[in-house]
């Protein structure tokens, strides 16, 4: 029991050092994707958050549900079962193509002049046409064949740049698996094998929605043990097809088709044109499951025209924005990825599940979804501001407020009275409301901690007499403009008990 105490302790330093690193430079990424339509979704509102990330390579790879085939006849019979069952001996399947993302990047390069109004970081068209690269795309996790897109990875994995490169899965994990392996096989049995493993395990962060092929399970993990992973294969639903199940009513409004023509669809530049909702008319060349944009199948699927279709893999992207959250210092904090817990099996992996849930005050229950949920209102606001961008100067559209918290971590002892202090201010000069609050899940202190005057900058808490030494209380402070759309920014401090 000490012993792994002491690990998740290193493990918690660990994540605080990666942090820092990226507090003094944006987080490095990678996407891998396999042209499902929520990628291409998923792929438009990453571009709109690309001036925040390091962005250094875009990968087109395969899965269970995408793959091209070799182009020889070979037939191919999915080690997923539910592939297996649905789509049986194929020599194809679904393939969307490997132009894709060329092509939304020049409808990104129509409106890029507007964007660089709103941030001079957004990086060029020709930059990120010049980071794509096919991958392992033949057949669901093909990983044999070392392709330009393995490659790709291999080298900013072995790169110097000591950063942690987190690696978005949004189809299977072949070609990252690839990467490794043609590292395995060229310093294995060498007498650098030692530091290239510590160096790559060390770098790299894997964010993966399901497991959409068998090579991390097969390959990864048992040969790459101590690579970092955050698996979420339960929180995404919130963002993915399953949405009218899992979104609760006062948030329907935000996934809804009158949300959506007015926000993002329509007169917002031929980026957001080409973003996929239901009854649009637009069809995947490739992909004929892909039958969204015809309205038979909105009345069939009792949806309404142009609702959301889904992003299931936005969330891996989303985990990295800084929004004030602080999450990506420890999976566990939660943020607008979602939240995660350490694996009892595997520390050098965190999950979702359903043991990892937050209230939800309008159903009155736990939820496995919640997590994530419980930001929409601010993503979406956000993704609706971002879409205004590409067609207004800066003096017109929204910016979000910047806030501050004077100290993000504070040491207590049950029974005293602190001060928690908080500051903003808004590039637009906005009026700002403030909210303090306490993310119980995110903490170990079980119970909720009221907070008085909580619509102030500056709040006095009182700590629990039952506070247990060891044990963490999570507040946050959020901050909201009055602008159209109205933004959101946050400050969280830790209170560790004595």
């Amino acid at each position: 029991m000490k012993r792994r105490l002491l690990i998740t302790i290193l493990f918690v330093a660990f994540f605080a050092f990666a942090f820092h690193v990226n507090a003094q430079q944006k987080p490095r990424t990678i996407v891998t994707t396999d042209g499902e339509v929520d990628d291409m979704d998923s792929f438009i509102r990453f571009l709109l958050y690309t001036n925040n990330l390091d962005v250094e390579g875009l990968v087109y790879s395969s899965s269970q549900w995408h793959y091209k085939g070799d182009g020889k006849g070979t037939t191919f019979v999915s080690e997923m079962e539910m592939t297996k069952r649905f789509y049986g001996e194929r020599t194809a399947l679904r393939w969307p193509g490997t132009t894709w993302m060329q092509k939304l990047i020049s409808k990104y390069a129509a409106v890029y002049p507007n964007l660089v109004q709103h941030d001079p970081d957004y990086p060029t068209p020709e930059y990120l046409k010049s980071i794509i690269r096919v991958g392992n795309i033949e057949f669901e996790g093909e990983m044999e064949k070392v392709t330009e897109g393995s490659e790709f990875i291999k080298n900013i994995l072995l790169d110097d740049d000591e950063a942690p490169v987190y690696v978005q899965i949004w189809g299977g994990t072949n070609t990252l698996a690839r990467a490794l392996k043609s590292i395995e096989e060229e310093y294995k049995g060498t007498t650098e094998w030692e530091d290239i493993y510590k160096k790559v395990s060390k770098k790299t962060v894997i964010y993966t929605v399901l497991d959409q092929d068998a090579t991390y399970k097969k390959y990864v993990e048992p040969n790459w043990p101590e690579v970092r992973v955050i698996y979420n294969s339960a929180q995404f639903w919130s963002f993915a097809y399953m949405w009218p199940q899992v979104v609760p009513e006062s948030l329907k409004p935000f996934m809804e088709g009158e949300w959506f023509s007015e926000n993002i669809k329509f007169n917002h530049g031929p980026l957001m044109e080409n973003y996929y909702l239901w009854g649009d008319g637009q069809h995947i060349a490739g992909d004929p499951d892909h039958t969204h944009g015809s309205m038979e199948e909105v009345k069939k699927n009792g949806r309404k025209q142009y609702d959301f279709i889904s992003e299931g893999d936005s969330p891996s992207y989303l985990y990295l924005l800084n929004f004030g959250l602080e999450n990506y210092d420890d999976p566990t904090f939660g943020g607008l990825g979602g939240r995660f817990k350490q694996s009892e099996t595997n520390l050098y992996r965190w999950e979702d599940g359903n043991d990892v849930t937050d209230f939800n005050p309008e159903t009155g229950k736990e939820e496995t979804a919640y997590p994530q949920l419980r930001w929409l209102e601010t993503i979406q606001n956000d993704f609706a501001t971002r879409a205004d961008w590409c067609v207004t100067d800066y003096k017109t559209a929204n910016h979000a407020p910047m806030v501050e918290a004077e100290i993000n971590a504070v040491q207590a002892t049950a029974g005293d009275l602190i001060t928690l202090w908080g500051r903003a201010t808004d590039p637009d000069n906005d009026e700002l409301t403030y909210r303090w609050w306490n993310y119980v899940e995110a903490g170990t202190y079980p119970q909720k901690v009221e907070v008085k005057s909580a619509a102030q900058k500056q709040i006095k808490l009182r700590i629990p007499d039952d506070a247990k030494t060891g044990e963490t209380i999570h507040m946050i402070l959020e901050v909201s403009d009055d602008g159209s759309p109205s933004l959101t920014r946050f400050q969280r401090v830790v209170i560790h008990i004595n």
